[in-house]
């Protein structure tokens, strides 16, 4: 999918997003309150995408994916996330997962791993933040240790997104201690190998479809070459992989701060008070307009961001791509916050319990504005990139 001018959506983009919006509308919202409700994996979601190519439609078609670009990308995970925040995931996670391979890996790592993603045969985890190495993702313990052929992980990943379902791991572990940042190292792990296990799920605020569970490595060994990369290149791919999937939590928090836009907007011509629709009072009118000001500013920063995201992927110049990543991440997830917790005042009481999506979707928005690097550190990394040497 190409044709990209600027970062307006092409007819191709459109289309697509018509024909993403239809399949989740049909076969992904109405099970989204129960998937909610039940904190289970919305595999109906799973299917459907699957089903239609869309589940990790980023891979390239020499590895049997579809070859979407990065605004497509962005527009499918907007789409499915306007139904159900816990589906969208799907598609992002295997993004995450599988953006060190494509950034990093040998050839043949990429033909033995990316298939069956494309396929729909298998999911893909990253398994980066640890108990004490969130934010200062660099201060990881994991260790992988060589012994011969192969790598011995001995460690615990925390907060990992989709793990137990995922049959593969992006992970960061270290190989050489005494260099910091630059002996960490990146590896393919499979859920079938020997001494990888899972801790309970987590009992979340939202997005409780989406298992998050910590990954316990034990002795687990791992061929030579399942390493991504060079030794000691893990935590440099670690972070251009959040420069182009930082985009992706950009689109999932306009997917839901849509769905609860879209949802107030029929709410309030509908709900009537003092004898008229409560749309026709002109502070609804003002805070509508607000939250629809806000979410396009957002959409517009995130699809430019995608853009810049294709051209690095490309090898072409880019500059500029960690800042708008994180602008993008930032700006959108703060957005969806403040949608959706303006939906529900709309609502009202009604916006309060959980027989309207408003607050389910504003449970969901939360998490935006942490993973994947909280808001503070987006903050940081803007900075940075504003002041160069001196942040």
């Amino acid at each position: 999918m190409s044709g990209l001018s600027g970062y307006s959506p092409s007819e191709e983009h459109e289309l697509l997003r018509q024909t993403v919006r239809e399949l989740a509308d049909a076969k992904i919202a109405p099970s989204a309150a129960d998937v909610d409700a039940g904190s289970r994996f919305p595999q109906e979601a799973l299917d459907a995408l699957t089903g239609a190519s869309l589940q990790a439609a980023h891979i390239p078609e020499s590895y049997g994916g579809e070859g979407a670009d990065a605004l497509a990308t962005v527009i499918i995970i907007e789409e499915v996330a306007r139904a159900c925040a816990s589906s969208s995931l799907i598609p992002a996670v295997n993004k995450l997962g599988t953006v060190p391979l494509l950034l990093s890996a040998s050839e043949e790592l990429k033909r033995r791993y990316l298939a069956p993603v494309a396929r729909g045969e298998a999911m893909f985890s990253y398994a980066l933040s640890e108990a004490g190495a969130g934010s200062d993702a660099a201060s990881m313990r994991t260790r992988a240790d060589a012994d011969g052929d192969q790598w011995v992980l001995n460690g615990t990943k925390m907060w990992i997104t989709n793990a137990g379902v995922s049959q593969y791991y992006t992970v960061m572990a270290v190989t050489d201690p005494s260099q910091g940042a630059r002996g960490i190292s990146a590896f393919v792990v499979e859920k079938s190998d020997p001494g990888l296990s899972f801790g309970a799920p987590e009992k979340k605020l939202g997005i409780k479809g989406s298992p998050t569970r910590t990954v316990i490595f034990e002795d687990t060994r791992i061929p030579a070459d399942r390493m991504i990369g060079a030794e000691g290149t893990g935590f440099k791919t670690a972070l251009a992989t959040l420069d182009h999937t930082r985009i992706t939590i950009a689109a999932q928090a306009l997917g839901i701060a849509q769905g609860a836009l879209d949802y107030a907007v029929g709410y309030v011509r509908e709900r009537k008070q003092f004898g008229r629709a409560i749309a026709d009072f002109q502070g609804v009118q003002f805070m509508l307009a607000d939250m629809a000001m806000k979410l396009e500013a957002a959409r517009q920063l995130t699809y430019h961001a995608a853009v810049l995201s294709d051209r690095a992927m490309n090898g072409e110049k880019a500059d500029g791509l960690t800042f708008a990543s994180s602008a993008a991440k930032c700006l959108a997830s703060d957005t969806a916050m403040q949608v959706t917790t303006d939906a529900v005042q709309l609502l009202g009481g009604y916006g309060y319990v959980s027989d309207y999506p408003v607050e389910r979707m504003m449970r969901d928005a939360k998490i935006t504005q942490i993973y994947e690097g909280t808001n503070q550190i987006q903050r940081m990394v803007m900075a940075r990139q504003l002041l160069g040497g001196h942040a």
